[in-house]
This record gives structure tokens, sequence and C-alpha cells, in this order.
């Protein structure tokens, strides 16, 4: 199998088109920043230092598919990627997140991640381990002689015929007791969007200070076997290790998706919460440009990380950034408002698209829902129009009148096991009916 980071442009575009409709400017402009990633990593080492990524700005209305190209993309070459929104980061001296957090927050992303794949590496040896706990459990007086450091051969046969039934499940329901650790965590006031690393704590540390002890705890053979695993899992992992390869990763692979960016730029900075807007385009600077910030888990080296900054740009325009910010966003991709005929294809041709999820939905409580192509046409169309009227959202708009149109069916589908339900034109202008005459109305609800 391909490896993510040997894709070509045009592969990662079509893994793109999987999920979002349209906005191939800005597919294609993230699969190049992605292709770099891996040229930079193929260049003699004394060049690759000086190889920065191209930092994009996406422009375009909410709800076009700027954070889901970036998350995607994140997804497909399995970088830590952090989504955050620059209006909640205030100016060095203002109560607030600073802007050093985002990458506190990448680097956590990246320790989670890498600690992950490493327990699959290991969760064989673990479960191996977590069986032989749990037999113990089982059988608290078949353990080894303490004299002889073997199992008594007449003891072994009892063992062996637990194990077998222990892997065929036959004593999931059964209950052990097992210890734990006691995650009862202390009653503390934080300042709103301040985390425990901001202050200079993290659960580990809290959860041996309060309450960490271990304690006893009845629980089902089933569950006893993933907590023994998860345990066993925690003791194999070189958690040093892992910090440095999460580290590593954020510095080399991370991208930071930062939203809003168009909320921070002023064109006119004289007074009050411009100075502010302005004092955070300069706080953003030099972890853009390239900066070392101090984490839980080491020093971080910002040069390599992938910027994606998003705005709508309404009232102001890129132009409007302090000049030294925009410099260091040298791509410019603007996204188009989505058509009657986008959210047409956003409806069925995703793997995500939300006809299919609301059919698979409806599976579940077994009735069938089927769409007719004029239905899927008339609900595009009810979607174009209200955003072209109301505030334009987007495909964000599909969720609500969705969730309008299939709302009886969704309430009373437990009594409706067995049948099919097909949704037509004349249903969904049945149910949008009111809205549809009523602007004032629509402007509420939909």
């Amino acid at each position: 199998m391909k490896s993510p980071l040997d894709l070509t442009p045009e592969e990662i575009v079509k893994e793109l088109d999987k999920y979002i409709v349209g906005q191939e400017k800005a597919k294609k402009a993230v699969a190049i920043a992605l292709r770099n990633r891996m040229r930079r990593q193929r260049l003699p080492e004394e060049l690759r230092d000086e190889v920065a990524p191209k930092n994009i700005i996406m422009i375009g209305p909410t709800g076009v598919g700027k954070t889901e190209i970036a998350r995607r993309l994140s997804k497909l070459c399995g970088a830590p990627f952090v989504k955050v929104e620059a209006t909640k980061y205030t100016e060095v001296g203002y109560v607030g997140r600073d802007v050093e957090s985002m990458v506190r927050d990448l680097v956590s992303v990246s320790v989670s991640m890498v600690k992950s794949e490493m327990q699959e590496e290991v969760r064989e040896e673990a479960e191996r381990r977590a069986e032989e706990a749990l037999l113990d459990l089982l059988l608290p007086g078949i353990k080894k002689d303490n004299a002889t450091d073997v199992i008594v051969p007449d003891k072994v046969d009892t063992r062996e015929k637990f194990r077998e039934m222990l892997r065929a499940g036959k004593l999931d329901n059964k209950l052990v007791e097992v210890s734990v650790t006691n995650s009862t965590m202390p009653a503390i006031e934080i300042f709103s969007g301040t985390s425990f690393e901001e202050l200079g704590l993290n659960f580990g540390s809290l959860g041996s200070i309060f309450g960490g002890k271990k304690k006893k705890k009845k629980v089902t053979v089933k569950e006893a076997r993933e907590i023994l695993t998860n345990e066993e899992m925690d003791k194999l992992i070189d958690m040093d290790r892992v910090s440095e390869l999460a580290v590593k990763r954020a510095q080399e692979m991370g991208i930071i998706f930062l939203d809003e960016i168009d909320k921070i730029a002023s064109k006119d900075s004289k007074v009050g919460v411009d100075v502010s807007r302005e004092g955070v385009q300069r706080d953003i600077l030099p972890i853009v440009e390239g900066s070392k910030v101090n984490t839980r888990y080491g020093m971080v080296d910002t040069s390599h990380i992938l910027f994606i900054a998003a705005g709508a740009f309404h009232i102001s325009k890129p132009s409007d950034l302090i000049p030294e910010l925009q410099g260091r966003f040298p791509l410019r991709v603007e996204l188009h408002a989505l058509t009657s005929e986008d959210f047409k294809k956003i409806l069925t041709q995703p793997k995500n698209a939300l006809i299919k999820q609301y059919t698979e939905l409806l599976k579940t409580e077994d009735v069938e829902l089927e769409f007719t192509e004029e239905a899927i046409d008339k609900i595009s169309q009810v979607a174009m129009e209200v955003n072209s009227k109301t505030e334009n959202i987007g495909a964000r708009r599909l969720h609500t009148i969705m969730e309008l149109v299939l709302e009886e069916i969704s309430f009373y589908a437990p009594n409706m096991k067995g049948q099919k339900v097909t949704i037509t034109k004349e249903y969904v202008e049945e149910r949008l009916k009111d809205i549809e005459e009523d602007r004032d109305l629509a402007r509420f609800i939909l």
C-alpha cells in the first residue's frame, strides 16, 4: 500500500474529492503543500532547514469546506492537526489564552497519536499479559508455587480449561475484582480558555496528588480484560520515546488551522479593541515565522509547522493584516459560494454524504429510506434560496433543512419497523410549505 507521503498532488486531490465537493483551487494548494513536505524530507540536511512551508490563507464564506479540507488533509497524511480560532487569543498582557497555547495543543494531539500507534504495536503482548492476570483473578488459589516457582501439574489443567472458556467468551459476564486508578479530580477553578498545561498542571500529576491511588472495583470479566490490557499497554510503552517522536512529528508534520483570521484584521488600529487585534497578529507572527515554544514534552520549533489560515473577509481583506504576517502566508486561495448543483452533490456524492447518513441511521430502526431525484433537487434549491435571502452558511444549511424534512419520520421510526419510506418532491414541499411562504419564519427556523 502506498504511503500517504508518497501520494502525488493529483492523488491527494482525488482523496479529498471523496469528502469535499468542488473547491478545486483550495484542494490543489493544500495538495502541493503536502507534497512539498515530502520533497523537503528528501533534500540534503543543510538545505532542508532552509525550506519553509508555504502557508495558505483560504478566503470564503462559512460552510464551503475550508476546515474540512484542512482536517481531511491531516487525516490523509497522519499529521497532528488542531483547529484554533484567532479571536480566542489575546495580546500578551491581557487576560486570556496566549498564542503559544496553539503549539502546546498541537503537541498534545501528536502525543496522543504516537501513543495510540505504539499501543497497537504492543497490544498482542499486553493482551497476553492481561489474560494471565485475569486467570490469576479467576483462580486465586492456582498460582505459581512459591517454593518451586512452577504451577503444580494437577492445577495446570484447571487453568488451561479456564483459559479456553475465557477465550470463548463464556466467562465474559462473571464478576471479578480489579484494582483501578481512582480518577476523581479535584475542584479547581480555571479561567475560561486556560488549559491545565498553561497552569503548569497535567492530569497525570493531579491524579497522583489527588486520589490517584488504586482502588478495588467489581467489574465483568469483559470489562476487566479491557482495563488490564490498557494498563499493560501503558507499562510496555516508553513515554520518553513517545514524547520524543511526538515533538518531532509536530515539528515536521503538524498542521495548525487558524480560523477567523479576518476577525483580527483591521484597517484602522487606533484605539481599544483594534490595538488588541493588531497585538494578537504580532504575537502570532513569531510562531508562524519560526520560534521555540516550551511545552510539557520539551521545546518545539515551529519553523516547519504548516499554518492554514481561513476567514470570510466580508468586511476586512487579507491586505488589512499587518504586512509581516501577510508575507508569511504567501498562498491565497478563494473558495466559491455553493450553488444548488453543489448542494445536490454534497447530499449524494461524498463518502459521508448526508442522505447516506440519514438512510443508515433509520436503517438501525429497520426503516428503509429512499429519496427521489426530484426531492433531492428541491432540498438543494431551498438551501440555495435560503442562503441567498438570509445569512449564507453554506452546506450547514442542508443539515437544518434535512432535519426539518425528516422530523416526523425520525420521531415515529421506532413504530415503523419493516416499512419503506420514499421521500418525494411533494413530501419535501409539504414539510417546508409554511417556511417557504413566510420569509420571516424562514429567518428564524432555517
